[in-house]
């Protein structure tokens, strides 16, 4: 049986997976960052053959280990039972029961509270306020 989120329940592990969000977005930064390094040394070898073996396997390496940070930052979101919907945006969705029906609890990084909720399958953009009626 899935585990329903109370508001204040999913509200209560904001500052615990605030942090971890953050690391996720890092991870991913600088994975991005070694994706383009490799990508401007492969384009120098083409271009004059130069050997940058020894710069290519650094930043495998830590690409490697960025992974694997990343990984690692993933599954400990996972734990608390929440979803990961977008990590640049660090947006999480709750699952919850609203009038008897399976919805999500929407939240984001830099957003104080948990202010909305969607239908299973309407995502970010069907967004609605948990006040609203």
């Amino acid at each position: 049986m899935p585990h329903y989120f109370s508001r204040e329940e999913a509200e209560a592990l904001l500052p615990v997976i605030s942090p971890i969000l953050r690391r996720i977005q890092e991870q991913r930064r600088r994975l991005r960052e070694g994706e383009e390094h490799a990508h401007a040394i492969r384009l120098r070898i083409m271009r004059n053959g130069h050997n940058v073996n020894e710069t290519m396997m650094e930043i495998l390496r830590a690409q490697a280990l960025y992974l694997r940070r990343l990984q690692e930052s993933l599954a400990e979101l996972s734990e608390f039972g929440c979803e990961l919907k977008d990590p640049d945006m660090g947006l999480v969705d709750f699952l919850s029961l609203r009038d008897g029906r399976e919805v999500y609890l929407c939240w984001h990084l830099g957003e104080e509270r948990i202010k909305y909720w969607h239908p299973l399958d309407a995502g970010f953009q069907g967004r609605r306020p948990l006040d609203e009626e």
